[in-house]
């Protein structure tokens, strides 16, 4: 228990220096649309560090440290790809500087620290396979392994989809539903949340301390649907594409990919 305690921590310390220094960037340019590349390029910094001090064997932590590099990787050059570290500042973002003034400086600090702290804690999902020897004779890590590929492939296909239409001219201001979008309104977050689902089933393999690896699973759920994702994400949409989002939905399933309504 203490060397994952100790891990997690130097997890927790890292981001919280990473996330201060784009705090600071962002004092600069006024965008805190920077935070959101800090958070999720942070695990591959992590995942080096916990490779650097791994105390079991590189075929119980390898297949493991791979996917999380893949998809931390992969999340922080399509978010820089979208301009999340150029101006003009999110709506999101420009809602919460809006909301928090004149004290957003302040409480910007608290919000880029909190997602250093969220880094720390999720970083218990995958944290066990680097430190214990597994159980298994290889099949749950497979799985796991194989529902993350699926994950990571499923969230790259929703992203490609919805910056090919807004780079459409015709797309000016409607609503995507094509290829994943017409079976779920946040295909990107479901597919976000397999694969979570994916490090849990792989820490399964590592006996009752890879059970922690179920707490980050169910954060980001939580996190999806109640906090920082859809909510938000639905508020901004319905503000800029009003009702023409509102019919979008009423026809297409909020999280689960699922047939849309009939009209």
């Amino acid at each position: 228990m203490t060397s994952i305690l100790v891990r997690v921590a130097e997890a927790w310390a890292l981001a919280a220096v990473l996330q201060l220094a784009l705090w600071l960037v962002q004092q600069r340019t006024r965008n805190a649309g920077i935070v959101d590349v800090g958070w999720a390029g942070s695990f591959a910094l992590v995942t080096a560090v916990f490779a650097w001090r791994a105390d079991a064997p590189v075929t119980a932590w390898g297949p493991l440290a791979v996917l999380v590099a893949m998809w931390s990787l992969r999340l922080t050059g399509y978010l820089i790809a979208r301009g999340s570290t150029r101006s003009p500042e999110e709506g999101r973002y420009r809602e919460l500087r809006r909301t928090w003034s004149p004290h957003e400086a302040r409480r910007f600090f608290v919000f880029f620290q909190v997602q250093a702290a969220l880094t720390g804690i999720l970083s218990t999902g995958f944290v066990v396979p680097f430190l214990r020897v597994p159980w298994d004779t290889g099949w749950l890590r497979g799985l796991g392994a194989a529902i993350t590929v699926v994950g990571i492939a499923g969230e790259a296909t929703a992203d490609a989809q919805l910056a090919r239409f807004k780079r459409a001219a015709a797309s000016t201001g409607l609503v995507c539903d094509v290829g994943l979008w017409r079976f779920s309104r946040h295909p990107n977050y479901f597919f976000e949340w397999c694969v979570w689902i994916g490090y849990a089933v792989y820490g399964l393999a590592f006996g009752a301390w890879g059970l922690i690896a179920l707490v980050p699973q169910a954060i980001i759920l939580a996190s999806i649907l109640g906090v920082t994702g859809i909510p938000p994400t639905e508020t901004q949409a319905i503000r800029s594409r009003g009702d023409a989002y509102r019919a979008y939905q009423a026809r297409v399933s909020k999280f689960v990919p699922w047939p849309p309504k009939r009209p």
